[in-house]
């Protein structure tokens, strides 16, 4: 089934429409295919004659530019130009390996992973991944070993590369050691940080800024999550897990919004804004720092930094960027944009739920820093899309919609449950949630219990572990939340595995039902499993 976002499943003829009023060459296709460097060969040209430049460029010019950049980027005492990446299959080392892959080093990697899509692509690409971890999969010529958050000092490659001498980083050190000789752009957040920086990153591309840019998620009209751009810009989506996002240096950043989250790594509330206020002192004292205007433990974090400070809003006016008069536009929806109280542009967004507004505004505020115009700016934003697992329509199965979501935090689950209400009315709409960690679990157990009152049917998963080492036996947090939620007097009943999870499902959905799989581990596999089951019936006999 092909994957496109609700809005785009509803508006293809709109969509359409657009394509043809302003026709413009797969961007996913052009960049990444055998051909990487046909973006700029085609593209490019056209947005600079739209600004009346005089400019030609040809292969030769392209191909020299590159290798110019990368020369540039490797300009340090440092040099690097083969990586081993542990941990490869984490959506930002994947954003990572391709974007390094485009600056044409020599990119191996490993991951427990040992089937999966994404490791399928890598390796279609000709990267060279190992399943499992073993000392022997580090290559001999590898000058630098970059591993994920997820992976400790004891995996037998980092052991074999501190042996041999091989620089080791975190992931978000390389990306700071990449951010160095570029204008950095980042985006920060309990909620909303990937799609924020996918629209902030599409602007610029489509702009003909050609940035650089790694997002925690596959932006949906392109295929990929992170790729190496000509341009000045590196628009890198910036966790505070393990105060990661403190390795980078921007130029301009947002935060937008701080929320109790990470409980592994951050006692309480205070502790992350005091991560957050570190992150905002790292904002260059000639960039910006954008914070949303209703959200005081952001705006705490303005005192740390000498950057200018703008807020944004979609209640407020009094926000230096304000983004409100929501109106349906034949499937997607029409917002109009001030900037200091005066009209900026109208843009139409083919996401849905103001959740999404609060990001877009956000991405244009970001966009208008990088020198971006507002008509470059709507004529984007109409094309945008999405990024996989955020409300992505992923198909049908016996005349339901399926539709797949990474919320795992309460603010999260509420606002996609209250977009699918909007967007599907009186259906009947399941919910299977899959708790993402137990730490988590627990310490947002009420406010999770009260997250799902605009489903009609909830089902939860056992909670997924990730970093955390409890078994699902172990481990009772999920049960109790399904309890929590029936006391709130919802439909709420806990499933013992994935599999009682589809049983439940493929025997109570009826033709007209939406179901929703929600959470950030391994959930989506609810919506794989009934796509082969269609393949299975539709295979010739």
């Amino acid at each position: 089934m092909m994957s496109k976002t609700v809005a785009s499943a509803r508006n293809d003829t709109t969509r359409e429409s657009v394509m043809a009023a302003r026709p413009i060459t797969s961007i996913g296709a052009a960049i990444f295919g055998n051909q990487p460097h046909a973006f700029l060969t085609t593209m490019v040209p056209a947005y600079l004659a739209r600004r009346s430049i005089d400019f030609m460029i040809s292969p030769e010019t392209t191909r020299h530019q590159f290798a110019t950049r990368s020369a540039r980027r490797r300009s340090s005492a440092t040099t690097f130009e083969a990586a081993h990446l542990v941990g490869i299959c984490g959506t930002g080392m994947k954003a990572l390996a391709e974007l390094l892959t485009d600056l044409k080093w020599q990119v191996t990697g490993s991951d427990l992973q040992k089937t999966g899509p994404t490791l399928d692509a890598m390796r279609r690409r000709g990267l060279r991944i190992h399943s499992g971890h073993n000392d022997k999969f580090l290559p001999q010529d590898a000058d630098v070993l970059v591993y994920s958050p997820a992976v400790n000092a004891n995996n037998p490659e980092r052991k074999r590369a501190e042996a041999l001498g091989v620089t080791q980083m975190s992931y978000s050190q390389m990306l700071g050691y990449l951010m160095r000789d570029q204008t950095g752009v980042s985006i920060a957040g309990t909620h909303g940080k990937s799609t924020t920086t996918a629209m902030t990153a599409w602007i610029a591309e489509t702009a003909g800024l050609a940035p650089s840019v790694i997002v925690g998620a596959e932006l949906c009209d392109l295929g990929r999550s992170g790729w190496a751009g000509l341009g000045d810009p590196f628009v890198v989506e910036s966790c505070e897990y393990q105060q990661s996002f403190l390795d980078l240096t921007p130029k301009h950043a947002a935060i937008l919004g701080i929320e109790p989250d990470h409980f592994d790594c951050y006692e309480n509330l205070d502790a992350t804004i005091a991560a957050f206020a570190a992150f905002a002192s790292r904002v260059a004292p000639d960039g910006s720092l954008l914070l949303p205007l209703d959200c005081d433990a952001a705006k705490q974090c303005a005192e740390r930094s000498s950057a200018v400070v703008e807020t944004f809003s979609l209640t407020d006016p009094a926000a230096d960027w304000w983004i409100t008069d929501a109106r349906p536009a034949g499937g997607a929806t029409r917002y109009r944009v001030f900037h200091q109280g005066l009209y900026y542009s109208e843009v139409v967004l083919q996401l849905p739920g103001p959740h999404n507004a609060h990001n877009a505004v956000a991405a244009i505020a970001l966009s208008h820093r990088l020198g971006v115009s507002p008509a470059e700016v709507r004529d984007a934003l109409v094309e945008f899309h999405g990024i996989r697992r955020r409300f992505e329509c992923v198909g049908s199965w016996r005349g339901v919609t399926l539709i797949d979501d990474y919320a795992h935090h309460p603010t999260a689950v509420a606002a996609t449950l209250e977009t699918a209400r909007r967007e599907f009315g009186d259906r009947r709409i399941w919910c299977a949630f899959q708790p993402h960690q137990t730490s988590r679990t627990q310490a947002l157990l009420n406010e999770f219990a009260h997250s799902f009152a605009a489903a009609d049917e909830i089902l939860i998963a056992p909670t997924f572990a990730a970093r955390e080492t409890a078994t699902t036996s172990e481990d009772p947090s999920a049960a109790v939340l399904a309890e929590q939620v029936s006391e709130t007097g919802c439909s709420a009943r806990w499933c013992g595995s994935l599999d009682r999870v589809i049983a439940t499902l493929e025997d109570e959905v009826r033709p007209g039902d939406v179901l929703i799989t929600m959470g950030a581990g391994d959930i989506d596999q609810v919506h794989h499993e009934f796509t082969r089951r269609l393949q299975r019936n539709h295979s010739p006999e």
